[in-house]
């Protein structure tokens, strides 16, 4: 174990072997902080889409998944599921702050950390009593420690707690979408882009950010007609398709047969085997992001060499310079994208 302090958290590392805390098995989660960190009193955590499928899959009995959630914590000092190697976040007030802390936080803000619990010093105090495990937002009691180079976002006072933090769980996605298409834009070429999973939280965002900025067409991507239905009467596409991302020929076609293929394609799905299909539903020489923690990128890579497919591929790392701030007035400025996230929470 380090210790010498370090802003990465390196310090808080258990292994013998020198990782950096996403790759860690265990974490010290002592309260007591060092000069750059800020613990927060725990609210509720935000389980990522991916983690939560699985666990829910794995255990189905929301008081079995609970337990699981309870006993990774316990063992690894951090939420990071074992299977898909993501977490997700969490909100809570400030509770102390370190004399060196460069993150600017005050005692008693409510803020969002906007790292991956898979990197975050947790414990859960209160054994999720107040969560029924078949949700991906978890009432909690706890505490949590932030390093130096941690990221959080003071929560707005004009939106619900919930919708703030479904929002900021994936705020990486629209302000990544939006930096893209306005590199083609910016050179006088709107864009044609699929966002596949547009239903969801992060795909509802992602096209209404492609809108924003200029994209010349958008398709919305579904696996069901329900979801269609929701997307289409959201209006954040000009077309909506429903198709099975897991299978790569269908979902060329159905891009294609509603005005692709994309120049961007933008994947926001949390199922693994999309990679395929989202290569081969993009147009050569165009663009794919991958915003899914469900993302094989050896697949990704070799999938489009296989095809030989001329795209280039980028991984949505979930930070962007002012991407919740971004994140949170798409939602304020788009009914449609408001409604879809209200009726998730619902």
């Amino acid at each position: 174990m380090v210790h010498k302090g370090d802003p990465t958290g390196l310090h808080r590392v258990m292994d013998e072997v020198r990782v950096l805390p996403q790759a860690a098995q265990r974490l010290d989660t002592r309260a007591e902080l060092w000069p750059d960190e800020v613990r927060i009193r725990v609210e509720r955590l935000n389980l990522d889409a991916a983690s939560f499928r699985q666990l829910e899959g794995e255990h189905g009995d929301g008081a079995a998944v609970r337990a699981a959630v309870l006993a990774i914590v316990s063992e690894r000092g951090k939420m990071q599921n074992p299977v898909t190697g993501s977490g997700g976040m969490l909100i809570g007030t400030v509770e102390e702050v370190g004399l060196e802390s460069p993150l600017g936080l005050e005692v008693g803000q409510r803020v969002a950390t906007l790292v991956s619990l898979t990197l975050t010093p947790l414990v859960i105090e209160d054994a999720l009593a107040s969560w029924d495990g078949r949700s991906e937002q978890v009432p909690c009691d706890g505490y949590a420690v932030l390093f130096g180079r941690s990221i959080a976002a003071v929560l707005p006072d004009d939106l619900p707690t919930a919708l703030s933090l479904a929002v900021m769980d994936v705020c990486g996605a629209p302000a990544l979408t939006a930096r893209v298409v306005r590199q083609y834009a910016d050179r006088g070429l709107p864009p044609r882009v699929a966002v596949i999973g547009g239903g969801g939280k992060s795909g509802s965002l992602a096209l209404a950010a492609a809108r924003t900025e200029g994209a010349s067409r958008l398709i919305g991507v579904v696996p069901t007609e329900r979801e269609a239905a929701a997307l289409a009467a959201a209006g954040l596409a000009d077309e909506v398709v429903v198709s099975d991302a897991r299978d790569p020929i269908g979902l060329r076609d159905a891009v294609a047969a509603a005005g692709g293929p994309a120049d961007i394609t933008v994947v926001c799905v949390d199922v693994p085997g999309c990679e395929g299909g989202a290569i081969l539903a993009t147009a050569e020489g165009g663009t794919v992001v991958f915003f899914s923690m469900a993302t094989s990128f050896s697949a990704a890579a070799l999938g489009a060499e296989g095809v030989a497919a001329d795209v280039t591929m980028l991984v949505g790392n979930g930070y962007v310079p002012g991407h919740a701030a971004y994140a949170l007035d798409v939602l304020r400025s788009n009914d449609g994208v408001r409604r879809l996230f209200e009726g998730r929470l619902a």
